[in-house]
């Protein structure tokens, strides 16, 4: 478990069937075994390296993610060491298991701030965005400042130590990035799925046009 609080940023790179992992001094020394959250994604740390680690990874990991692009062309990415128990919550709670990727359609340079707008490439994805809630961009938690009706499109205001500290400020309109919606959402959704209160998959989407007075109180919420 993470909480979106980048530590430092690193270099990955392929090696053989794997991925080597490099620049983990703030957080070091690494053990064996020891779970870190790379652009996002939870890896396992299976060998030390002087200033990283090693780290296998699956065919799912490499097909829902941008890991493997960026290893392949050795790219910065984003490092934050596991959550311990005793750590404050500075962020919010991540776990590392990347819901799907978005693309970035616009960067805005702002007085104090960045405007980084974001959308999922699946838009079904879109239902646990809404406004002032939390969502994790390559691994980095940030709150959603707006979003589109269905909230497949959404924007973030990112502060200057934000900015400079992570890997955002590499970023160009259309790069690719890994998105982790908010844990809580999803496990709401679930709760409520099985509970039979909210339908299933993508007719999620069409929910927003069915709520109403009658259906809040049908359903037990007034």
């Amino acid at each position: 478990m993470f909480t979106g609080l980048i530590h430092t940023i690193g270099i990955v790179n392929r090696r053989g069937e794997g991925l080597a992992v490099e620049g983990c001094e703030p957080f070091a020394p690494l053990k064996l075994g020891e779970s870190v959250a790379v652009d996002g994604i939870c890896l396992t740390v299976t060998g030390l390296l002087g200033s990283g680690f090693l780290a296998d990874v699956s065919e799912e990991t490499l097909s829902r993610t941008t890991l493997g692009m960026k290893a392949q062309r050795g790219d910065f990415v984003n490092l934050e060491p596991a959550l311990r128990l005793s750590d404050r919550l500075d962020g919010h709670l991540v776990s590392g298991h990347i819901d799907g990727l978005g693309k970035v359609v616009s960067i805005e340079e702002l007085s104090n701030s960045w405007r980084l707008e974001v959308t999922w490439n699946d838009f079904d994805y879109g239902r646990y965005i809404c406004e002032k809630g939390s969502i994790a961009i390559d691994g980095i938690s940030l709150t959603v400042g707006g979003c589109s009706e269905k909230g497949s499109r959404f924007w973030i205001a990112i502060i200057p130590q934000t900015w400079q500290s992570t890997s955002l400020k590499y970023l160009s309109v259309g790069s690719l990035v890994n998105l982790e919606a908010d844990l809580m959402a999803k496990y709401a959704e679930s709760l409520l799925r099985s509970l039979n209160v909210i339908p299933s998959g993508s007719e999620m989407n069409n929910l927003s046009s069915e709520v109403s007075k009658e259906w809040l109180a049908k359903h037990g919420w007034t």
